[in-house]
């Protein structure tokens, strides 16, 4: 392969690590708000979700360059391919941080019921389980990556949680249905967010080993 090839590797390299770092920030700030029902953080989530769309795009279109102009096989082709799916799973994390964003700002503008969900072990374990598998895909580290699969069924052992919680609530409390509606929702978009951070780790294990693991039970540990 050409200098140049090697030279536009980098550059989405570059490129996928930088998005890697803005979306993490929305997730942190989307958890916070969450935490602290910052009606006016929400917005801020909302109003630069612009920059993740169009990072997003940039990246795709470099990925296609690069295959079509190249044509490259084996690990090169596996990366562009591996960076092209988490490309789009982090836009879609995004897109989730912008959800749980929309939500806060609903119930900041609506008459509090008096109920109250703790939202912090959630939403802790579904922006860890972001944050590894970004250093996997930083590090190539697998481990790390079957860390991630391995707290996958944690965070949905909470959305059960958060279900029965409001379904008791909204019998008990009929006129607050639309506030209580608003707040599990936040449960359902960090139970995605923690979806999309699971494909990534599955994304940098195929990168790594060349298994794909998709569609197979998550291990209980992570892999020797």
């Amino acid at each position: 392969m050409t200098k140049h090839f090697h030279s536009e590797l980098e550059t989405v390299k570059k490129k996928i690590l930088s998005l890697s770092a803005i979306v993490e920030e929305r997730v942190d700030m989307a958890v916070k708000t969450i935490l602290d029902m910052d009606g006016k953080l929400a917005a801020q989530i909302r109003d630069t979700d612009f920059e993740i769309d169009q990072k997003e795009v940039e990246i795709e279109e470099d990925c296609l360059k690069i295959i079509a102009l190249h044509q490259p096989v084996a690990v090169d082709l596996r990366f562009l391919i591996a960076v092209i799916k988490i490309n789009n799973d982090l836009e879609r994390i995004g897109d989730q941080a912008v959800n749980i964003a929309e939500r806060v700002a609903v119930i900041d503008r609506q008459n509090r019921c008096n109920f109250a969900f703790d939202y912090t072990e959630m939403a802790e374990t579904a922006q860890t389980m972001l944050t590894l598998s970004l250093d996997a895909l930083i590090h190539l580290d697998a481990t790390r990556a079957y860390d991630v699969l391995a707290m996958d069924d944690d965070v949905d052992c909470f959305q059960d949680e958060a279900y029965d919680a409001f379904k008791i609530a909204m019998q008990e409390n009929c006129d607050c249905l639309g506030f209580l509606l608003n707040f599990f929702l936040i449960s359902r978009h960090l139970e995605r967010l923690a979806d999309h951070a699971t494909n990534i780790a599955e994304e940098v294990i195929h990168l790594i080993d060349g298994e794909i693991i998709r569609h197979q039970p998550h291990p209980s540990n992570k892999k020797k």
